[in-house]
């Protein structure tokens, strides 16, 4: 890209925004042409906290994401682009994009960035198909679980064998004894 100077106004937005990409997990390039103001404030509302969804103008954020040091996005850089910066749960923030686009089809998932790598729009449907970092820590910690529960009683198996051959030979003895008594 061309380096010419830019106006200080564009130079703090571009700088906002190299920022973003910088501190973001994640970062989905959505087109929003046709949905109303509203539908935009349900979507923001949708996203979260830790999500940040952003209308720029494109040549401002080509500049951004260069700065940044992403590339492989120029191409989605057409027509209206809004940017939604994920800060939290990536897949959660996928799945709210996903979810809206579905209801309200005039939202379009162009692609991103994940790990600081372009992906294109089916990697980030992908993402949204993933399950959320709470339930998967959930399905390990559960999985771990059992897995010391077995160990468990594997580690108790000996032990109790032990001592009922013990319990038998102690019978056995006595019963012995009783015989030749």
């Amino acid at each position: 890209m061309a380096d010419k100077p830019i106006r200080a106004d564009k130079a703090t937005a571009v700088a906002e925004l190299t920022d973003s990409f910088r501190s973001a997990g994640a970062t989905v390039l959505t087109e929003y042409r046709g949905l109303t103001v509203s539908q935009l404030t349900q979507l923001r509302r949708s996203l979260g906290k830790e999500t940040t969804y952003t209308v720029a103008k494109n040549t401002l954020a080509k500049r951004a994401a260069a700065d940044a040091g992403i590339a492989g996005l120029d191409e989605l850089f057409t027509g209206p682009t809004a940017l939604t910066f994920v800060s939290g749960d990536v897949v959660e923030a996928a799945k709210g994009l996903r979810d809206f686009a579905k209801a309200n089809p005039k939202l379009v998932i162009k692609g991103g960035v994940f790990e600081g790598k372009a992906i294109s729009a089916a990697e980030v449907t992908k993402l949204a198909d993933l399950e959320s970092r709470e339930v998967l820590l959930a399905k390990l910690a559960g999985a771990m679980k059992g897995n010391l529960s077995k160990a468990a009683a594997l580690f108790q198996a000996p032990l109790s064998k032990t001592a009922r051959l013990a319990a038998a030979l102690q019978d056995k003895r006595e019963k012995e004894g009783a015989e030749a008594a």
